[in-house]
């Protein structure tokens, strides 16, 4: 597919070597977007992630699926949008987004959703994806309220979180990252358990795919554990990346909550990376698209001295000309 001396390839497994060294030299790429993290769910989305090539230069790719007449980017993955080389400029983006578009309507396709990735996750600024989006009519679908800590300009902890830190060394609370695979089991029937009582869900990984992945990704894929008497209490599933880390999961069993076990922990990450990363970035306490916004819970990310980052979802209608 070409449009302005940009041609399109749609991926396919003899272009693993080529995307995954694309993403890891990308100005924004991230590890869940090489395919070894990306294949693990490849049984419930229609992959069609593209390569984007400028002059038969590749300059972008573009995680995405397929479902009815929708293309998304991409379901599976909790960022999205183009991933793009350093030397990324405006016009070529443009011309990425006309052929994307020219592309999928091609396809009969009417609609895209596309996910932008948050700031903080850039290794250099990098959103030339937005004025794109703005150009060929896009609007805002969805904004989800996520909690962040600038490590390197710390807002203070509240008086209330510290006490909570003190209890739990009191309680002789031990926190240790621990790369044991029962202990990933043993915290994922905890996170289980959370997720359901409180907020009737499950979480989107199994057991199971966790171990697999942190396999395959140790070095971004971490697991810190509040021990009791030999006993998770508490537990935080980290990701790692290049300027900062994201809590993909966290839990707390009810004398994890009381002795402030998983307070402690987070104390400890913070403790540990304020010199090696910008960032720790807690997700999203919003529910029903964005709509609703869970005050307890972002109260409780805002203790640690955590401000509002978005995670932005945008629409463009396909089927019509601009």
């Amino acid at each position: 597919m070409e449009g302005k001396r940009i041609f399109i390839k749609q991926y396919v497994s003899d272009l693993s070597i080529e995307w995954n060294e694309f993403n890891a030299s990308a100005k924004n790429g991230l590890f869940l977007f090489d395919r070894n993290y990306m294949e693990y769910h490849s049984d419930r989305f229609k992959d069609n992630s593209l390569l984007f090539y400028y002059d038969n230069r590749l300059v972008a790719i573009l995680p995405a699926n397929i479902f009815k007449e929708t293309f998304y980017s991409h379901q599976g993955l909790t960022y999205g949008g183009f991933i793009v080389d350093a030397g990324m400029k405006q016009h070529i983006m443009n011309d990425c987004f006309t052929a994307l578009i020219e592309y999928l309507r091609e396809h009969n396709i009417k609609y895209m959703l596309y996910k932008t990735i948050p700031h903080i996750f850039h290794k250099i600024h990098s959103e030339e994806d937005k004025y794109s989006l703005f150009i060929n009519n896009s609007f805002i679908e969805k904004v989800e309220a996520s909690t962040a800590i600038d490590l390197l300009f710390p807002l203070k902890m509240t008086k209330g979180r510290k006490a909570q830190i003190s209890r739990a060394k009191r309680e002789e609370i031990f926190i240790d990252e621990s790369t044991d695979e029962r202990d990933y089991k043993e915290f994922f029937v905890l996170e289980e358990y959370v997720l359901k009582k409180y907020h009737n869900t499950v979480p989107v990984h199994t057991a199971d795919e966790m171990i697999l992945l942190h396999r395959r990704f140790p070095e971004h894929i971490h697991l810190y554990t509040a021990k009791s008497h030999q006993k998770i209490v508490a537990g935080i599933i980290l990701y790692e990346y290049e300027n900062s880390i994201h809590t993909q999961y966290m839990a707390a069993d009810e004398d994890g909550r009381k002795n402030g076990a998983l307070d402690l922990i987070i104390a400890s990450i913070i403790d540990i990376y304020k010199h090696r990363k910008r960032w720790l970035d807690f997700g999203i306490s919003t529910e029903h698209g964005g709509n609703v916004l869970n005050g307890g819970l972002i109260s409780q990310k805002e203790s640690f001295g955590g401000r509002t980052i978005v995670y932005e979802t945008y629409g463009v209608k396909i089927d019509e000309k601009y």
